[in-house]
Order: C-alpha cells, then sequence, then structure tokens
C-alpha cells in the first residue's frame, strides 16, 4: 500500500501528462502483481465496493471529530481524503497498512458491521499520505488528474504497444489484468476475446473550425447527417444475445430492456440511444428520465420508450468491416437493416446539400425547426478508426443560445479549486422573485475565477456548508445550447450545457433575462 500511496502524490501533485505516464509507467514496472492490476483498476473506475461508502467514512470520523470542526476543515479542504487524513486524531501506531490486494480483500469480505471498526483501525495506523491514499481507495474518488485514457496510455509506453492495441482488448478483461499484464510484459501473446463479447473503442468526431476548415475541406468528398440530441451508445448483436454499451463502455443494457430484448441479427453497430414513440426523438430530458438507472421501471419504459438512431457499423455478422470507407460501411449497414427489420433501430438520414452555405443554411433549419444540435460531416473515404483522428469526422454544432442571468449561489470547487468558490448557480426574473435555471463552473480564466471568488466572499448573505448565497447583483453572460422544460427546476426550465460566456460586471441585475424570455426559447430550441 506504501507504493500505491507515494503513486497517488505522485500523481496529485504532477501537473505534466508525460511525467504522469511516467510514474505509471514506471510504477508497472516496479510493482508485482496482483497489487499493480488493481491500481490499475482503481484509477480506471473498474473498481468498487459495495459497503465502503464516502457516508461511512464519514460517520466513522464524526465517532471520534467535533462535527463543527469537521464541517469547517471539510469546508476549507474541499477534498474528504485530504480531510479525513489530516484531521484523524489518532496517529500513534505509525504501522504500515497490508497489501493493495490484501485492503480490497479485506473491505469485499468483512461485514458490513464490523466495517466501520475496520475502518478506524486502519486510519490509525499510517502516515498521513497513506491515510489520503486509504480514504481514495476506499470511495474511489481520486481526483488526481488521470482519465482511464491516460492509465491505457501509460500500459502502451509500458508495454510497448501501440494505445490502439491496448482500447480493443481493455474491455474483455477484468480486474487484476493477469492476461493484460503478461502480454505486455512478452511472455504471452495478445490476450483472445471474441468480438461479441466486449466493447469496441468509438470512432469520436472534432470540432469544426468555420474559418479554417471548411476552406480547406471538399464538400463533394463528404457526407452529412444530423446531430442527434441523445447519448452514442455500441449495440452489440451476436450468439442469440445483445450488448448495449456507453460511449465510456458502460454497460447499459440493464437500464434499456426495451432495446436489448427486441434486437435481432449479429453485428456491431453504432448510434444514437433516443427515447420516444414510433421512433419520433424526443427532447433530452425526456431521455434523461431513463439514465443513470441500473434498472427500469414500467412507468418509463410506457412512457419514453427508447430506440437507437444507428449511423455506422463495425462488423457485419463476423466480418470486421471497420477498415472499410464509410460509404462502403453505409451500405453494409443498410444492407443489414433490410435483411433484418428491427422495431428498435432506424437508419440516420444523410443530408443531400451541393457546398457549404447550403449546408450552413440546413443547419440553421434544422435547430430552428427541430431543434437538432447541428450536423456531423464524415469523410466518405475514411475507415473506422478508434480515438478522435484529425480530418475524419467533424460536428458543426448550431451556434449557442446567450441570455444574462444573475448569480445566486455559489460552491466550492473541488481539486485544484478546493479553495475558490468556482461552480455558480444562476438564475432570472419571475416577477419580483429570481429562479435558477442552471449551473456553470467553466468558461472563466483563472484571473477572473479569483475575482469572482473574492466577489462572492465579499457579498455572501447566508452559508449552507460549502455553498453559499450571495446578493443578488452579478449579471453573468450564459451560453447554452438549449433550453428544455424541467420539473427539477423551481423554475421549470433547465438549460442544456450552459457555461459562463462573459462576466457582466457592468450590468445591473434588473436588466437580466426573465422567465419569459426563457420560455421562449423551449420551442427554438
Amino acid at each position: 500500500m506504501k507504493r500505491f500511496a507515494e503513486l497517488l502524490e505522485l500523481l496529485a501533485l504532477t501537473p505534466s501528462r508525460n511525467r504522469k505516464i511516467a510514474a505509471l509507467s514506471t510504477y508497472f514496472s516496479d510493482v508485482p502483481d496482483p497489487d499493480r492490476g488493481y491500481a490499475l483498476a482503481i484509477l480506471t473506475g473498474a473498481l468498487s465496493f459495495k459497503n465502503v461508502k464516502p457516508a461511512m467514512l464519514r460517520e466513522v470520523v464524526l465517532e471520534e471529530v467535533d462535527p463543527n470542526l469537521f464541517a469547517m476543515s471539510y469546508d476549507y479542504v474541499g477534498d474528504l481524503g485530504e480531510t479525513i487524513a489530516l484531521i484523524w486524531p489518532h496517529q500513534e501506531t505509525a504501522e504500515d497498512l497490508p497489501s493493495l490486494t490484501k485492503l480490497i480483500d479485506l473491505f469485499n469480505t468483512t461485514p458490513k458491521a464490523d466495517l466501520p471498526r475496520l475502518i478506524a483501525a486502519l486510519l490509525t495506523r499510517p502516515s498521513t499520505n497513506e491515510r489520503w491514499a486509504l480514504v481514495k481507495l476506499a470511495t474511489g474518488a481520486l481526483r488526481i488528474g488521470v482519465s482511464a485514457r491516460l492509465a491505457k496510455t501509460a500500459l502502451a509506453d509500458y508495454g510497448g504497444k501501440e494505445l490502439q492495441d491496448i482500447e480493443e482488448v481493455w474491455h474483455g478483461l477484468t480486474p487484476p489484468y493477469g492476461e493484460l499484464f503478461a502480454w505486455l510484459d512478452g511472455k504471452t501473446g495478445r490476450p483472445e476475446i471474441n468480438h461479441t463479447a466486449r466493447f469496441h473503442p468509438l470512432m469520436l468526431s472534432n470540432p469544426i473550425d468555420e474559418d479554417k476548415d471548411l476552406a480547406k475541406l471538399a464538400p463533394s468528398e463528404f457526407a452529412a447527417e444530423w446531430k442527434w440530441d441523445g447519448i452514442r451508445v455500441q449495440l452489440i448483436l451476436g450468439s442469440g444475445r445483445a450488448s448495449l454499451f456507453s460511449r465510456t463502455g458502460d454497460d447499459i443494457a440493464a437500464a434499456f430492456p426495451d432495446i436489448v430484448d427486441n434486437v435481432s441479427g449479429e453485428a456491431v453497430l453504432d448510434g444514437e440511444l433516443l427515447v420516444g414513440h414510433d421512433l419520433m426523438p424526443a427532447t433530452f430530458n425526456d431521455l434523461q428520465q431513463r439514465l443513470n438507472r441500473k434498472i427500469a421501471n414500467q412507468k418509463h419504459l410506457t412512457d419514453f420508450p427508447a430506440f437507437i438512431r444507428v449511423y455506422d457499423m463495425l462488423f457485419d455478422g463476423q466480418n470486421d468491416i471497420r477498415s472499410l470507407p464509410w460509404l462502403e460501411r453505409r451500405r453494409h449497414l443498410a444492407g443489414w437493416l433490410q435483411a433484418n427489420p428491427q422495431s428498435r433501430l432506424d437508419l440516420s438520414t444523410v443530408i443531400p446539400f451541393k457546398d457549404w452555405d447550403e449546408l450552413a443554411r440546413i443547419r440553421r433549419q434544422g435547430a430552428d425547426e427541430h431543434g437538432h444540435e447541428g450536423v456531423m460531416l464524415k469523410l466518405m473515404s475514411s475507415p473506422y478508426v478508434p480515438g478522435r483522428p484529425k480530418g475524419l469526422w467533424f460536428k458543426w454544432k448550431r451556434d449557442p443560445n446567450v441570455l444574462d442571468a444573475i448569480l445566486m449561489y455559489a460552491q466550492r470547487g473541488h481539486g485544484k479549486r478546493s479553495s475558490y468558490y468556482s461552480d455558480y448557480t444562476f438564475g432570472v426574473w419571475k416577477g419580483n422573485e429570481i429562479v435558477p435555471i442552471g449551473k456553470a463552473y467553466f468558461g472563466f480564466t483563472d484571473e477572473e475565477l479569483r475575482r469572482l471568488d473574492k466577489w462572492v466572499r465579499a457579498h455572501t448573505v447566508q452559508a449552507f456548508g460549502p455553498v453559499r448565497e450571495v446578493e443578488k447583483q452579478l449579471v453573468f453572460e450564459v451560453a447554452f445550447d438549449s433550453a428544455q422544460e424541467s420539473k427539477r427546476h423551481k423554475s421549470g426550465v433547465a438549460l442544456r450545457f450552459p457555461r459562463i460566456n462573459r462576466i457582466r460586471w457592468d450590468k445591473p441585475a434588473a436588466e437580466a433575462a426573465t422567465l419569459a424570455d426563457v420560455e421562449l426559447l423551449i420551442d427554438a430550441t
């Protein structure tokens, strides 16, 4: 555990991506199995504990620490792991923790009723940095600047492999990844994983720069499709079963039985998961009723039936067609859907256009009349390449909507922002009151953040733990993709993908937008 704690501390304190990769590669080289495999699982979010939750850790600490002192400390520090590591009062033993593998076994096998006593004993044994790492391990809330992709990049660096090769086998393996490390160490060949039993890394698009990119691209070489307002999924059909994965490789089949129980054939398909009756897309707000649920309830299955608008094909039966041009894959996909009629799948429409000016008009019209997010541009000769290759696929999103809103609440951030009030809830006028319509935490510079934090501290009217209510004076120009009805907001409206466009230090709050202004945008977006 000591070596893992040192790794976490180094990763948390190192801003350089290359240094993080080097640190991970060294760790994989120095640490034996299965500890290094379990460390990899923790870093990539592939490991969690059923009964060890942040609430339990908090309760353990509150048995030993004054609640007000803990609340003030947590408010100041902004990170649960760091707070517990510093505030835990029993630090006499300086005894090493068990190995990472042993700790994981303890968390998984100790009865729930005995876990608080175990955790208290473990917190007392190590040094401060190991105590911090222990809490990070238990909660899974690392926040050390390491994504799953960066960890996989480090694996590729360690084993001398291509990142794509790692991606190809990743989702067919499980912790502690003995097969993976045996391959990377040159002891065995690449793990053989059937394509119907694993997720395949998706091909992603790049935002288009209208001024630079369109001048260099030939319209005749690209196909255009609508950018659908759903979530990207991969549907794998074969061996009498269906698997459904999110864009990050999470298995979401249990949440969408209306899809996986009503599809047939053999293929790997790429598309957009939407909800709506008769294959007519409803709003993203309706789709949200189905998201982040492990199991769908009957009411949601009835009110928000799910379907997939398919726009690409990776495997046609057993044939891997990813190396074929997009245009040829499209023919395979259309032929497969014709040969395998489906009630929960349909084919994404290709938009005919002659030049970029015509497509720009179509894009604006689609946004105004149908609420489309924009259009996708796909090079017709492009193979299906995992990751975000340059020059093959582009997303040309509609122009953002903009309105002036009033800052209502500010909350401390996490990680490097834990000392700043960087998460902002804003609202608009409803008569003489201000009602919330969204929250944003990006769109401003570091210098603007420091100025905003100072303003929040000077204009606080009430404090609720890490949240401060402020005087309703400061106006934000907020950019957002769309406005939608929402029962979760007092205003009845929520903004989709809001971000701070400008801070209007000069504008009086009385001149901010009204709820009626926002409601007009619901139909327009």
